[in-house]
């Protein structure tokens, strides 16, 4: 063989082995894609949950964003003026806005995350609704409303997706934690839904309740639709996750009894305080059309037909002092039923329904610690407010939850 042919053959031979790897690469870096997204490891935040130095906790509300897909996405009742302008997009520059004028410590979301039928994919709509979320770096939660599986991924998948999103700290049900720290007997191995969990908050660093719960955040899935003799109406927070929450909360309570006897406390609750967070209101909700409230009543209450019993299951665990829920977006009001405080969200995303020149808006929680001797103590107050997408961020309807020295 003269050395023309020997140099040809190795030309061949090392075209051959260029291909083959270039070929490699492409099918690992096409298995590295997920929805064009590249894989990448999630940004956890900094945990456990805990209060500041200042003895504060601030938890931002956002309710029914039904992003779609973004620019493209038309806005629902909206001024004639600002309709050709208006998109998702609208929706985005206010949670940007809201989180840089407020500077939570952590975001709620409580479902219609994603409009499912106004979205070809859903993973791609929930990483456009969560960016800002995502780029703020702070913890964030999640839970599903009825509109959020309408597209491309069921329930499962989406709370597993929001799980791994970065900075999340939703979970897709009861961790092997939670479930242990159940009373006895009552450990759920088997639970209605997918977004139901408990996530702790902390006392402030050098506290004496640094290392103890002093907030706790029950988060739970109320579900979609269902259908009941024949009926179709919207689903509700079942049986097996009344127990689970219940035994939770029991599950802490003597750690929770310690910590008030603590030396210097002179706080007199039996428990540390604790908020729940779902999408669709409790038929109860209703009976608020007749009694005092704080805020705007201006739709009637969409709920199931199936009364479950989540009022009389919140009053006997004894330390849920407030509900937040989305659902109806006219509705932005807070109500007692019972001593527990059910306050709306109001309408935040710019593709939900709402009402033409009434701003779209988001809810505020303050969680306050007593201040001690020489320490911050346990809980002394919740306060809430909302705040408007308008040109100031109005703030309006400020209003004190819970009160320790009130309650005792």
């Amino acid at each position: 063989m003269n050395k023309t042919m020997e140099g040809l053959y190795s030309l061949l031979y090392l075209t051959l082995i260029l291909t083959i790897l270039f070929s490699l690469h492409t099918q690992i870096a096409h298995k590295l894609l997920i929805d064009k997204h590249p894989l990448h490891l999630k940004k956890s935040p900094h945990l456990p949950l805990r209060f500041n130095s200042d003895g504060t906790f601030k938890i931002l509300q956002v309710a029914d964003m039904h992003f779609g897909t973004g620019v493209l996405t038309s806005c629902k009742d909206v001024l004639a003026s600002e309709f050709h302008y208006c998109s998702d997009l609208n929706t985005t520059h206010f949670l940007k806005r809201i989180i840089e004028a407020e500077k939570p410590d952590f975001i709620a979301f409580t479902g219609d995350n994603i409009f499912g039928s106004s979205t070809p994919d859903a993973a791609e709509s929930l990483l456009r609704a969560f960016a800002p979320a995502m780029e703020s770096g702070l913890p964030w939660a999640a839970v599903l409303g009825n509109h959020d599986q309408e597209s491309t991924m069921t329930r499962l998948e989406l709370m597993s997706f929001i799980s791994l999103l970065d900075y999340s700290v939703s979970q897709t049900n009861p961790s092997v934690e939670d479930a242990s720290s159940a009373a006895k007997g009552n450990t759920i191995t088997d639970i209605d839904g997918f977004g139901n969990y408990n996530l702790r908050v902390y006392g402030a660093p050098g506290s004496h309740s640094a290392n103890s719960t002093v907030l706790d955040l029950f988060f739970l899935d109320s579900g979609d639709r269902e259908v009941v003799q024949g009926v179709r109406t919207y689903g509700w927070i079942k049986e097996s996750q009344l127990r689970w929450l219940h035994g939770v909360s029991k599950g802490y309570q003597g750690q929770k009894e310690d910590f008030h006897l603590l030396k210097g406390s002179s706080s007199a609750t039996p428990t540390p305080c604790a908020l729940a967070f779902f999408h669709i209101p409790i038929p109860e909700v209703r009976q608020l059309y007749y009694q005092k409230i704080i805020g705007q009543f201006q739709e009637g209450v969409a709920c199931s037909s199936v009364n479950s019993g989540v009022l009389q299951a919140l009053v006997s665990m004894g330390d849920v002092k407030a509900v937040f829920m989305g659902h109806d977006h006219k509705n932005d009001f807070c109500g007692n039923l019972e001593s527990i405080w059910f306050c709306y969200g109001g309408g935040f995303g710019y593709h939900a329904y709402g009402i033409a020149g009434w701003p779209r808006r988001a809810r505020v929680i303050l969680a306050e610690l007593e201040k001690g001797e020489n320490s911050w103590m346990g809980m002394e107050r919740i306060r809430t407010w909302k705040r408007l997408d308008d040109e100031k961020l109005s703030k309006l309807d400020e209003q004190v939850l819970w009160e320790l020295h009130h309650a005792k």
